[in-house]
């Protein structure tokens, strides 16, 4: 398939078209120029809006560790401060206003609040403000929220906060201020806030390991899939270049064992995705992104061994918001995402509207034919309504779907020493996707209390063919027709406080997923050594999960805080009927457990910068039935059990220029769930169960060395062992590495926006030594990835882009399997890629 010369076309004009446009309005959609920062974080516009925008109030409102400087303007939204340091003065310019108060002059306040010394608000010039918070001993630090037509500086100081902690203080913050985690946007990593346990925390005081990602960061990256959030995070490699099967290892627990449950919970909008095959969609419109490692069990209604992905998109709001976005490239023509959102009746009912369309050309040419056969084309949408009855309730409902009608998987051959953009397959196959999802958030809160519930439905369904050994010769036909419906309920109960002596939370979860197995195997051809035939499988899964769970948290005394939660799960999976290949077949059989899963962790502030913790969890991906099973000893496989013992620290330094977050773990796993394997074929015909101990260490570092300058940094390190394994089949295994477990990845990542409009961005992704078989001898050596970005930003709401990933062009090996007579049918990783993006926003 050639590159798709309209798509070229249509973008092209497109873009050129909507770079005309002039007098739009809204907020930026360019990461880095609105950053909410304490003191010394950077905050970068790029030019100004036509008209100043009108300050008419300013006021000083005491908080309980400072002061809130609140700014109203009649309308829009001031620009984000830009902030520098003079002594112990903090000093913010906001750009494209003017001071309009009813007075007429300048603001100044003496001794607003202990520690502060004056604030002053001035006209700098004609289109500029200056704000000047001038502690009386050492310099304020301030972070920054924002509404419509409201700006609001919270300032602390060191002495204000150790007379707040002796004395009290009265909260009179207005809504919307600062204090309010909600009202938080990004601080470019360094402080934004975070939901990992459920309530708003900023991403430094989390006591676990953590990589959260900010809409400006999202931006920046271009994250669009799980693949660009895994290299951009320590311990979390993906591996398949197309749609087929997402495969991933999180701390070197992997998802190649795709008849039992996921090790990782991965969440979009709150609404668990249930089967890993059905994960690899484009992402669009998203607004915040955490990855948290290790067990995940007594705050998410989906229980996880290896961690958990949560994904969320922008939210409706009540102001109307329009952005575009349109791509071209060598393989990409074109990739168009949209997004429209504003109130349906003002402050109370919104709307939002996502959607994208993609067409990639394929990676792999199939030199019989000229075509490419791993081709990718499709999209998805999502709506939102949003209804705000009250200041205590908010209803959110949440509907998507994703439909791809994509190529086959790009299978090659390196034993047959030919170039990994080559095949030479008797057939060109196809892999269709669809999904759609539904949802019910419900959210109430009053003074003490805050309840939670999500109701959601799930429909995947995939339908698959291609050439499975790689060649021109009649071997192996894959043949998929699979689909799952997954109804969930959540339920939580927690308290409302944010920060305080105790915070608990309760829950309750309920799962039923219907996995059909339509046609589930291989096709044997003519020239397949043992001769022609079927082995294909139909069956039909059902699993219900019911679970109960809770956190709490007690502070006893200021710097230290106990944390102790429980789960308790009851999993029910029966094979209500199956039929395979070899003519056996199974009827009501169930493999039916429950598992108490404790968690308890220690968490203890050295110093306001710097927190140390220690944590104890239980691990537990639950027992299941074999479908592909061909005799009765095939057909239950046993629970996976682990102990997490982790400890780390998370810091800052240098009033947030710098971060620096540490954790080691300690994880035995025993009744480790192992694919076996048929020495004839080297398909995976069941579970065996195994003893595993994985170690390791997780460090990144987050650096602002001077206004408009980030710099970060991942390491992963990893030691993944069997310790004991004998493969019924294959033999000892024992002392072997994990399969598709790097022993160590790397991220670095530098970039650069000036104030007249020029951005640039290099970025690195290492990966270490990585096997592919239990005998550990398909191995892709160490590679290293550099990708690249840079721009121009014509101003806060337009910017042209240019795109190179993977400049050198290294096509390292993403799976690899040893069947029929030792032949490697194997899939490699997306080649050099370019072009050149436009963003809008009006």
């Amino acid at each position: 398939m050639k590159l798709k010369t309209f798509g070229y076309v249509v973008a092209t004009v497109f873009m050129l078209l909507t770079a005309r446009m002039e007098g739009v309005h809204g907020k930026g959609i360019y990461a880095g120029r609105a950053i909410e920062t304490s003191t010394t974080s950077t905050d970068l516009r790029l030019t100004q809006q036509s008209e100043p925008l009108e300050i008419v109030d300013v006021r000083v409102v005491q908080s309980d560790d400072g002061i809130d400087l609140v700014i109203d303007t009649t309308s829009g939204t001031l620009a984000r401060p830009f902030f520098a340091i003079e002594g112990n003065a903090l000093i913010a310019d906001i750009d494209n206003a003017v001071l309009a108060t009813p007075t007429g002059s300048d603001f100044r306040l003496e001794s607003p609040a202990p520690g502060f010394e004056i604030v002053e608000v001035t006209q700098q010039s004609p289109q500029q403000v200056r704000i000047q918070i001038i502690g009386s001993e050492t310099t304020p630090t301030a972070e920054v929220a924002t509404d419509s037509q409201r700006l609001i500086i919270s300032a602390v100081s060191s002495l204000a906060t150790a007379q707040a902690e002796d004395e009290g203080s009265v909260d009179d913050t207005v809504d919307g201020s600062a204090d309010d985690p909600e009202d938080f946007e990004d601080l470019g990593g360094l402080r934004l806030i975070v939901t990992a346990e459920k309530r708003p925390d900023e991403v430094q005081d989390v006591p676990l390991s953590i990589t959260a990602f900010s809409t400006e960061e999202i931006e920046d990256d271009d994250i669009t899939s799980l693949e660009e959030i895994a290299g951009s995070t320590p311990n979390f490699t993906a591996y398949t270049p197309d749609r087929s099967f997402f495969l991933y290892s999180i701390r070197g627990l992997s998802n190649l064992n795709f008849l039992s449950r996921d090790s990782a919970a991965f969440y979009i909008d709150d609404v668990p995705y249930d089967y890993n095959g059905f994960l690899d969609l484009d992402l669009t419109d998203l607004e915040q992104i955490e990855v948290l490692r290790g067990p995940q069990s007594t705050l998410y209604g989906r229980n996880a061994i290896a961690g958990v992905v949560n994904i969320n998109t922008r939210r409706p709001t009540n102001e109307p918001e329009y952005r575009i976005s349109s791509s071209i490239g060598n393989f990409v023509s074109p990739d168009i995402r949209a997004s429209a959102s504003g109130p349906i009746i003002e402050d109370s009912l919104f709307y939002r509207l996502s959607g994208d369309f993609k067409q990639r050309d394929g990676f792999l040419i199939n030199v019989n034919t000229g075509e490419d056969v791993d081709f990718e084309t499709g999209g998805s949408g999502r709506a939102q309504l949003l209804w705000e009855p009250s200041d205590s309730w908010d209803l959110l409902l949440n509907t998507s779907f994703d439909r791809y009608r994509d190529g086959t998987l790009p299978i090659g051959r390196p034993d047959l020493d030919r170039d990994p953009s080559e095949t030479d397959s008797e057939f060109e196959g196809f892999n269709n996707l669809d999904t759609n999802a539904q949802s019910l958030s419900v959210n109430y809160e009053n003074s003490s209390l805050r309840f939670t519930s999500i109701t959601a439905r799930r429909f995947s369904g995939q339908e698959l063919e291609n050439d499975s050994d790689g060649t021109d010769l009649d071997v192996i036909e894959q043949l998929v027709d699979i689909d799952s419906t997954v109804l969930s309920q959540e339920l939580r109960l927690q308290s409302a406080a944010e920060d305080g002596p105790f915070l608990w939370l309760v829950g309750a979860y309920f799962e039923d997923r219907n996995f059909n197995v339509n046609q589930e195997g291989f096709r044997f051809g003519s020239d397949f050594a043992f001769g022609p035939g079927l082995s294909l499988t139909r069956a039909f899964l059902d699993e219900q999960t019911y679970a109960i769970f809770g956190q709490a948290s007690y502070r006893p005394v200021e710097p230290i805080t106990l944390t102790a939660g429980l789960r308790y799960e009851i999993f029910n999976s029966t094979l209500e009927d199956s039929e395979v290949a070899s003519g056996a077949t199974f009827s009501d059989e169930s493999n039916n457990g429950s598992e108490f899963l404790p968690r308890f962790a220690l968490e203890y502030d050295v110093t306001p910068d710097i927190m140390a913790y220690g944590s104890v969890s239980r691990g537990y991906r639950a027992q299941g039935v074999n479908f592909r099973a061909s005799v009765p000893e095939q057909l239950f496989f046993d629970e996976e059990k682990s102990w997490n013992y982790e400890a780390g620290i998370r810091s800052s330094f240098l009033q947030d220029r710098l971060t620096a977050n540490l954790s080691v773990f300690h994880n035995p796993i025993r009744d480790f769930q192992v694919p076996s394997t048929d020495p004839a074929t080297g398909l995976f015909g069941f579970v065996d169960n195994a003893d595993v101990t994985i170690n390791g260490l997780e460090l990144e570092l987050r650096a602002r060395p001077i206004n408009g300058l980030n710099l970060t940094a991942g390491l992963g390190l990893l030691d993944a062992t069997y310790t004991d394994y004998v493969d019924p089949n294959l033999g000892n295994f024992t002392g072997n590495r994990l399969t598709y477990s790097p022993n160590y990845t790397f991220n670095l990542a530098a970039q650069y926006r000036s104030l007249d409009g020029l951005f640039g961005r290099l970025e690195l992704q290492g990966f270490g030594s990585t096997f592919f078989d239990d005998g550990n001898t398909l191995e892709q050596s160490p590679y290293v990835l550099v990708n690249a970005r840079a721009g121009y930003e014509i101003d806060e709401r337009r910017g042209f882009y240019l795109f190179a990933n993977n400049i050198f062009d290294y096509r390292p090996l993403t799976s690899q399997v040893d069947f029929i007579g030792g032949t490697l049918p194997s899939t490699f990783g997306a080649p050099a890629n370019f072009g050149i993006q436009y963003r809008m926003e009006f």
